[in-house]
């Protein structure tokens, strides 16, 4: 799988905690990094990311499906992640958003993005919270 999108530290280096050279546009209203190092950092992986939202919908990425899995090796986040479509218009605010949201935690040196386009997404992905907030909004999946 070729691997997208990698960021390190050294881009944001001066700029006060909150704000990133991504510049989210405001979609960045996340609790911060964690206060202690994680016993399982993959399911702060996890916990993390479902604070991103979907930029057009209140809804977190991984309530979509669109995470398709997280692994941490040496400092490095791995992302493995799908759009609704190949033309989604968000791609490059949901990947700066995941990079943004992981960068925070000390823990996490570095965040590569992989795309994943097989298997591809279908609303079966979407959790049974996710379709709980859809249903909300009026939106049937």
């Amino acid at each position: 799988m070729p691997t997208l999108t990698t960021t390190d530290r050294g881009l944001d280096k001066g700029l006060p905690g909150r704000i990133s050279t991504h510049k989210s546009g405001g979609r960045d209203l996340w609790t911060g990094p964690l206060k202690e190092l994680p016993a399982d950092r993959t399911k702060a992986i996890w916990a993390a990311l479902d604070e991103v939202l979907d930029p057009e919908l209140p809804i977190s990425l991984v309530e979509l499906g669109l995470i398709y899995d997280v692994e941490l090796i040496d400092e490095i986040a791995r992302v493995q992640v799908t759009f609704t479509s190949t033309a989604c218009p968000c791609i490059e605010f949901i990947r700066d958003d995941l990079i943004d949201r992981l960068e925070i935690e000390p823990w996490i040196n570095k965040v590569e993005i992989i795309e994943v386009w097989d298997p591809p997404w279908t609303t079966e992905r979407v959790t049974s919270a996710g379709r709980a907030k859809l249903g909300q909004l009026g939106v049937g999946v």
